[in-house]
């Protein structure tokens, strides 16, 4: 239900969609700050969406990936920090770090609540007049069926975008065919421990279409159970859209993540020995479905691949912005993060990953309190960290709270890539060796964001 007309707005709770990782960190910085959150959650638990990559290593240990905010709410509870220069899986993170932390906030945390439109209360996304004055009201379905109506000071939507990932069209589209061969298609990384997941990839022909982390970790993957006594006759197919230089497999020993350089060197030895073979500049236009229930990938330049049994889609993700459509959101036209944030992310021109430190005033939008952060509010753009989310979340937490000095003080040091120079994403000419590309930086040390009187000092990265 909506709040009575008694009920003043900066008494209402701020509503934070998402208990993922991000969303419970948003949480534990609004108690901090003296304002009381509500955390709804469309999983049955929390950290759900984690919870389906629950078999995949995090490359960032366990100090970088626990928030300071909420370390001090799990402290009376008895939690145990687990060694910070551990790595935890996705499942460990759930069970260890995120699912006591929203056993601590309690019943401000609600499971089972999809929400499913987000406006100002008693006026559309056309209406200007009293519009700032007017709270927040979320509409939610829960999981019986039940629909209602809550009012919020505030919305932080920290949902992430692991549940619309891309497809394997080049344009951004489902490519011809993709939506009827669903069956031989996953946009996921596989658990390739689970025996019917080997039974599925195991002496099969699997393509995997994708150039970040997870199609690293898929490429891996394949080549462990080709080695192993079960997987005789597995073989990859690695399709990039781009060619191939020496940024293709990451940084390796440069980058300033270990885990993370190690997962690109194992990638680059998965191609190395055979276990899979790479096919560049391939944009895929159509899937289409042999004979024998086997599928070929066909590219925009007509190219037709030999059949594989299994494709593996790991294109990245996009931001579900359908129940936002009524709040007036600045996002940037190509990719869909916040106007401010997007020169800083963009993946056409920064190669290396590194991002300045931002906070709320990146992420603000034209209408007043509402925010996208985490892994939303970088749209279609890759490389987020979780620091990066934490930090965003102590920055808006501090300016809903009206301490802009706190909120403006953004200081933190995220590791690099170890990958610099080159081209973007696509078709920009690759540099030649030993020149310096936009993202080439010194050595990162604390870097902290202008106040809005003056001007970072950096370059296109921010370092």
């Amino acid at each position: 239900m909506t709040a009575p007309d008694t009920v003043r707005t900066e008494d209402l709770p701020a509503v934070v969609i998402g208990a993922g990782p991000i969303g419970l960190a948003a949480a534990a910085h609004l108690v901090e700050e003296g304002i009381e959150p509500l955390v709804l959650e469309a999983g049955p638990t929390a950290a759900a969406a984690v919870r389906e990559w629950s078999h995949v290593r995090l490359f960032s240990p366990w100090g970088e990936v626990i928030d300071p905010a909420a370390e001090k709410l799990l402290a009376p509870t008895g939690w145990t920090r687990p060694d910070p220069a551990a790595y935890p899986s996705g499942g460990d993170w759930a069970d260890d770090y995120l699912q006591p932390l929203a056993d601590a906030l309690g019943a401000r945390v609600r499971t089972g609540a999809t929400v499913t439109g987000v406006s100002r209360s008693g006026r559309d996304r056309i209406v200007d007049a009293d519009r700032a004055a007017q709270p927040f009201v979320v509409h939610v379905t829960h999981a019986d069926g039940r629909e209602e109506r809550l009012s919020a000071r505030a919305v932080i939507d920290a949902s992430g975008t692991w549940s619309t990932p891309s497809p394997a069209g080049a344009d951004g589209l489902p490519a011809l065919g993709e939506k009827s061969t669903a069956d031989h298609i996953t946009y996921r990384v596989p658990d390739f421990t689970d025996a019917a997941v080997r039974t599925r990839y195991a002496g099969k022909r699997t393509a995997i279409i994708g150039s970040g982390a997870s199609a690293f970790t898929a490429l891996a993957g394949l080549a462990d159970l080709a080695k192993a006594a079960d997987g005789g006759g597995t073989k990859g197919l690695w399709i990039l859209r781009r060619g191939m230089s020496g940024a293709t497999f990451g940084g390796g020993e440069a980058d300033q993540l270990p885990a993370r350089g190690a997962l690109g060197l194992a990638a680059k030895a998965a191609v190395d020995e055979g276990h899979a073979d790479a096919v560049t500049g391939f944009r895929t236009e159509a899937v289409e479905r042999t004979p024998d229930d086997r599928l070929v990938l066909v590219a925009e330049d007509g190219r037709h691949l030999d059949a594989v049994d299994e494709v593996i889609v790991v294109t990245g993700f996009r931001p579900d912005l359908s129940f936002l459509s009524e709040i007036r959101l600045g996002l940037d036209e190509r990719l869909q993060a916040p106007v401010d944030l997007a020169p800083l992310i963009d993946p056409n021109q920064h190669s290396c990953g590194t991002v300045y430190p931002h906070g709320h005033r990146e992420l603000a939008h034209p209408e007043q309190d509402i925010y996208l952060i985490g892994m939303k509010s970088y749209g279609r753009a890759p490389t987020f960290l979780a620091l990066t989310g934490y930090e965003q979340a102590r920055s808006v937490a501090a300016a809903l709270a009206g301490d802009t000095d706190s909120a403006d003080r953004v200081e933190l040091t995220l590791p690099e890539t170890g990958v610099c120079g080159g081209a973007g994403l696509f078709d920009a000419p690759e540099q030649e060796e030993g020149t310096q590309g936009c993202c080439t930086t010194p050595k990162p040390q604390l870097l902290q964001l202008a106040t809005p009187t003056g001007e970072p000092e950096a370059g296109c990265c921010g370092s």
